[in-house]
């Protein structure tokens, strides 16, 4: 029997198998016809009278259920009309829970948020024992919590370790999740799940599987939400988010009553998460996430990369150790590196250094001996070079040195070696008039430390090609990196964009403002360092060179350079000490011009304005073509909190690009 296009219902004897596929969609979702679907399942079983129990399997091999349609989700605007779309869900999982005959969720694959509350409200859930099986409710880490009764199920199948694996969103392995008894049975790999499944069913039916299930004892659920609550502050810095902590007091309220009463909190207060601003800010990181997950698919349509077998990068400093550790760790490709020569050793030293920090981790496959022994450091151009498919140019950033690198290495690659400049502040027409062949030649600007940091802006020239672009993304696929594609730009995106968040900062300090107020209001916004501590950690003097490189004076930093303060980690002065304190010697160098007490807000205010200000330029100049390279860039490339989805997204949701410029940047916020 079928329901639709969705579900599948077939007898096995007395018991029913209903397979579920949603077949337009690479993972199952609840999207409106597989609610409506299911529904007319729930009401036939309740009709059915020789049903004795019923399996439920994906026919999707990889995935049982993912959860709910994250786009419908984003499209919800009006209280009551959520309120009622979420109530048909809830009541097709309490009748579900509520037939008079077992049920059975057999899952093989991805099992999580609205999945894992599909297989909370089946009798028994059963998986196989595969790496593709996790079993999880991420919501909190999208702005929302579980919204389908899993702050009332789970919480009272397993008891108070529900809370941790609700408010952080973990993911479990089948035998995780067996162990906490989230599952009742696991079926080994070689086995074929529906037929255990099935036999598991009988077992539970005839009454010798006999399910184990606790009663759990919730009379400290006020203490355990009290530290949960911290927790939570503690890892938002002290933001009261609407998901995690909506979660927690769905968990607290619900744990006290019926569980009728329960999904009644859970689902006022899901109500109120997902209609949050920052619910629509946290779902489009992830669409963004998901976009940039992927760089092979913003190449062109039908386009074949040039393959790559050994990359060249010049300069052993810095930014070019980074670069080489990155290329080491994810790739199996040869490297060659060219510095003075006493710059090789120390450069060596550092690689191994991370390399040995990262299999610690267990984030370097293979042993790290073998990663060093691909890497070719030298102080001179050897026949290496003639093999060599990319060359990332890593040199100081003067323009006399890197067009003295550029004529050099134009004469040992060959002519179809892509070129890329990992540049901050030259622009790529000055260089490109050096490069021979300069139709190879494009930025890629990365973000330190290179291991660490996932972005990397790819910058087009005016004679770069296409193919080059493509060539780059394909690269940027190759070493797990996040790219974002703009035109040559002072400051490309991400530092032009994040200008005004320093000159403000310092501007603030002119006024009068304290140190600690103006790094505490950005950090109040959520960025994870303030300001004036990321230009100390940063570097003053890179902060200066660059406001220099303007045209602008900035009297602070001119005071602080003059001083020879070039931030904590450069020269051992900035403007903290050690223990993270302002150091009370850089207070009479802050060229403070009024005696203000600005508020936090208009801080924020102001800052995010000169920023989408900025991004509307870009946009209108055609840096970029698409808002969500700079969306990208800000969370990627800064820190810029998730939960805001950017700043061109943020001050859409905000109704501030209306107020400004009378429309939004995309289409619906």
């Amino acid at each position: 029997m079928s329901y639709g296009k969705i579900f599948r219902w077939e007898k096995e004897g007395d018991l029913g198998i209903i397979t579920f596929d949603l077949a337009t969609e690479a993972t199952n979702v609840w999207s409106p016809e597989a609610i409506d679907e299911f529904c007319a399942i729930i009401d036939a079983l309740e009709k059915s009278q020789d049903t004795k129990g019923v399996v439920f399997i994906s026919g999707k091999p990889d995935n049982f259920h993912s959860g709910g349609d994250l786009k419908l989700l984003n499209r919800m605007k009006d209280k009551e009309e959520t309120k009622q779309a979420l109530s048909v869900f809830h009541n097709a999982f309490n009748r579900l829970s509520a037939l008079k005959f077992p049920t059975l969720a057999a899952i093989e694959g991805h099992c999580l948020g609205g999945g894992l509350e599909f297989a909370l409200a089946c009798t028994a859930r059963i998986a196989k024992e595969s790496k593709t099986t996790l079993l999880g409710l991420p919501e909190c880490n999208l702005g929302l919590f579980p919204g389908g009764g899993g702050t009332q199920r789970l919480p009272r199948l397993i008891g108070y370790g529900a809370i941790e694996l609700i408010l952080k969103g973990k993911m479990l392995t089948a035998d995780s999740a067996l162990k906490l008894r989230i599952l009742d049975k696991l079926v080994s790999l070689k086995d074929e799940l529906l037929s255990e499944a099935t036999a598991f069913l009988k077992g539970i039916i005839s009454g010798e599987e006999v399910l184990k299930r606790k009663e759990h004892d919730f009379s400290q659920i006020d203490e355990m939400a009290q530290r949960a609550h911290q927790e939570i502050l503690k890892a938002t810095r002290g933001r009261e988010l609407p998901g995690p902590t909506l979660a927690l007091k769905s968990i607290q309220e619900g744990l006290k009553v019926s569980l009728e009463k329960g999904l009644e909190i859970e689902m006022n207060h899901f109500v109120e998460a997902v209609l949050s601003k920052e619910a629509k800010g946290s779902i489009h990181t992830f669409f963004l996430k998901t976009m940039g997950d992927k760089p092979r698919k913003m190449m062109t349509r039908g386009f074949e990369p040039r393959p790559i077998s050994k990359v060249a990068v010049l300069g052993f400093g810095a930014m070019g150790r980074g670069i080489i550790v990155d290329l080491l760790r994810n790739t199996q490709i040869s490297v060659i590196t060219k510095d003075v020569p006493d710059a090789i050793e120390p450069g060596k030293a550092f690689v191994n250094k991370i390399l040995k920090g990262l299999a610690e981790k267990k984030k370097l496959k293979g042993p790290v001996e073998d990663a060093m022994g691909r890497l070719i450091a030298l102080s001179e151009y050897t026949d290496d070079y003639k093999e060599v498919d990319l060359v990332i140019e890593a040199v100081f950033e003067d323009i006399k040195i890197k067009s003295q690198v550029y004529q050099e290495i134009g004469e040992v690659v060959g002519p179809d070696c892509i070129i890329a400049s990992n540049t901050s502040s030259i622009p790529l027409q000055a260089m490109s008039e050096h490069v021979t062949h300069p139709e190879r030649f494009a930025g890629a600007h990365f973000f330190s430390p290179v291991w660490l940091m996932q972005l990397v802006e790819i910058i087009r020239g005016e004679k770069t090609s296409q193919s080059t672009i493509d060539n780059l993304l394909n690269f940027a696929d190759m070493i797990r990196k996040r790219p974002i594609i703009c035109k040559d730009n002072p400051g490309f995106v991400v530092n032009a964009v994040l200008f005004p968040y320093f000159m403000d900062a310092l501007h603030f300090l002119e006024l009068g403002n304290s140190i600690e107020k103006v790094d505490g209001a950005f950090m109040q916004f959520g960025m994870p360092v303030g300001p004036i501590k990321l230009i100390d950690e940063v570097g003053i003097d890179v902060a200066y060179y660059v406001v220099k490189g303007k045209g602008l004076e900035q009297d602070t930093l001119k005071n602080l350079i003059t001083s020879k303060r070039y931030g904590l980690k450069k020269s051992g002065k900035g403007f903290f000490l050690e223990d993270g304190s302002v150091d009370p010697e850089v207070i009479p160098l802050i060229s403070k011009k009024e005696d203000q007490d600005t508020a936090s807000e208009e801080m924020q205010t102001k800052v995010l304005t000169e920023m989408i200000n900025i991004g509307k330029d870009l946009l209108d100049r055609g840096i970029v073509d698409d808002p969500r390279m700079i969306d990208i860039g800000m969370i990627w490339g800064t820190g810029f909190p998730a939960d805001k989805g950017g700043p061109m997204k943020w001050a859409d949701l905000i109704g501030l690009s209306q107020k400004l410029f009378g429309k939004t940047f995309y289409e619906s916020s």
